[in-house]
């Protein structure tokens, strides 16, 4: 069990000089992940959805609230909780092979099942003949395969996204956002993951979490029934845009 439960998460940063007010980033956010779910995280700049995603890999804490996996307090990093970035975030002098090994190193696991781990990470993501490039010779898409091999090499319960697609162009985007629900479809992993695209989210989510501006919160709880893999033109997914659009707009109307 990979379960998720957030309770009134409140966060507040201190103002940028002595004199300023504390900023508060988030405010009341309630919501659960359910085990092997795909959930999006939704919203503007600044609503604090990248925030919200630190909490749940242990790199902030919240100042109001409790963040729990399987109900125990989530309070600091840990291989139960992998990251994937936006900017890919490898080693620039190691080899795809190697970059993927890391946590496997790092977790001290002998060299023939790292061999073994490493390769079948290499084919499930699809860069199979590529395991002694380095980054600079990949593609960004390639580049992204590799952090999320690495991330899914240690066998995490959760993996946390933050807009790992948004560097790539429309073509390529696409590309690996088709890849990602097979990946996820094989791994079976809970996914979290922050995006501003309301198409990325319906292509992706079981379930998508609309946040309000700032201090964000969560304004819409939905549930994405569609089969995979979705076709942007079917009614329902026409449908279901529009409605999130929507509760989007409303938030720049509020603002305005």
């Amino acid at each position: 069990m990979s379960v998720i439960t957030a309770h009134n998460i409140g966060k507040l940063f201190p103002g940028h000089s002595s004199g300023d007010p504390p900023v508060r980033a988030l405010k009341d956010v309630n919501f659960t992940v359910n085990d092997k779910e795909f959930c999006s995280l939704l919203g503007h700049s600044g609503c604090g959805k990248t925030t919200l995603l630190s909490m749940l890999a242990g790199f902030e804490r919240p100042t109001e609230g409790r963040l729990l996996l399987d109900g125990a307090p989530i309070g600091k990093p840990g291989w139960e909780r992998c990251m994937i970035f936006q900017d890919y975030a490898l080693f620039p002098w190691a080899t795809v092979a190697d970059n993927i090994a890391f946590g496997l190193e790092m977790r001290k696991v002998k060299a023939a099942e790292r061999k073994r781990i490493v390769e079948e990470h290499i084919a499930l993501v699809g860069l199979s003949g590529f395991e002694r490039r380095y980054p600079h010779q990949l593609s960004g898409g390639m580049r992204q395969r590799v952090s999320i091999a690495r991330a899914l090499a240690v066998n995490p319960h959760v993996l946390l996204m933050d807009e790992p697609f948004a560097a790539l162009d429309a073509q390529n985007r696409g590309i690996m956002q088709r890849e990602m629900v097979r990946i996820w479809d094989h791994a079976r992993k809970t996914c979290v993951l922050v995006t501003h695209s309301i198409e990325e989210a319906i292509t992706l989510s079981d379930r998508i979490l609309v946040m309000t501006k700032r201090p964000g919160t969560i304004k819409a709880d939905i549930v994405v029934t569609l089969p995979r893999p979705r076709n942007e033109d079917d009614p329902e997914v026409i449908k279901l845009r529009r409605q999130i659009r929507e509760l989007i707009q409303d938030e720049v109307a509020v603002e305005v």
